[in-house]
């Protein structure tokens, strides 16, 4: 049975490598991202360890997908989320195979707290903690299960490289994520691992047209408005899907896509105007 990107089917929990069961950990499984990044990735025949704080949207992910997905409810913002991480991968192995985690996607939201002057401290440190922090208690936790050809792929963000005067904290956690990405790239190069960050603009989902319609009141102007103008900021004049990450996230699953460990991959519809 042939499965095309973002199709599911019996085949999609048989994907293995040796005789191991190669997984995929998604953190932020349930957010916009995730649950379209968890659907390509069934897809194409790998199973998921699923993360994210809230047991009934991971239980929605297990309906859609079947046994393909296996939910690991915790809090990646907390040293003890290593622990329960790393037995939900073991849970995934069989009696004579050990799973492998053929990659790490830490894609989990930041918190919204507006600009650099009024942003409150502990909003901007706990978008840090999630983003960063949470990116290295994944990776320690799938450490064990990580091969030659694994990749690690942080989700961070155009506002990590162009500060927004209106998103400070994705902004901060964005901008320490690309150098923690590009540190685990050195420490783990010599075990095969590379490690990958993805840099959306602004994407299509209902919490940017949630900030657009905060934004829109504050400015005595419509949700529309503020939208076409973040449009106006593209080359050409679009907003990232959620679809155009996930196939991300595919194509660095690629053998060739080794060669770009370190790297940053633009997903920001032609809005950075200087050179990298």
């Amino acid at each position: 049975m042939n499965l095309e990107p973002g199709q599911s089917g019996p085949a999609a929990a048989d994907r293995s490598d040796n005789g191991r069961r190669e997984l995929i950990v998604v953190v932020g499984a349930t957010g916009a991202f995730g649950r379209v990044i968890v659907r390509r990735l069934v897809g194409e025949g790998f199973g998921v360890v699923a993360v994210g704080r809230d047991a009934d949207r991971l239980g929605s992910l297990v309906d859609e997908h079947g046994d393909a997905v296996d939910p690991c409810p915790t809090d990646i913002g907390a040293d003890f989320s290593v622990a329960e991480l790393r037995a939900a991968i073991a849970a995934t192995g069989r009696a004579d195979a050990e799973p492998t985690v053929r990659a790490i996607v830490h894609g989990p939201g930041s918190v919204v707290a507006g600009g650099i002057i009024d942003a409150p401290i502990d909003a901007l440190t706990r978008s840090v903690d999630i983003k960063v922090g949470g990116l290295l208690r994944a990776v320690r936790a799938a450490d064990p299960y990580l091969v030659d050809g694994s990749r690690i792929i942080a989700i961070a963000g155009h506002y990590g490289l162009e500060p927004s005067p209106y998103a400070a904290s994705a902004g901060i956690a964005n901008a320490a994520l690309f150098s923690a990405v590009r540190q685990l790239s050195l420490a783990y190069g010599h075990r095969g691992v590379t490690a990958h960050t993805l840099a959306p603009g602004p994407s299509d989902t209902d919490r940017l047209h949630r900030v657009a319609a905060d934004r829109a009141a504050r400015d005595g102007t419509t949700t529309d408005a503020v939208l076409d103008a973040m449009r106006a900021e593209s080359s050409i004049g679009r907003l990232t899907t959620p679809q155009q990450v996930a196939w991300a996230v595919s194509m660095l699953l690629a053998p060739e896509a080794a060669a770009m460990t370190g790297s940053t991959v633009m997903l920001d519809s032609g809005r950075r105007k200087g050179l990298p």
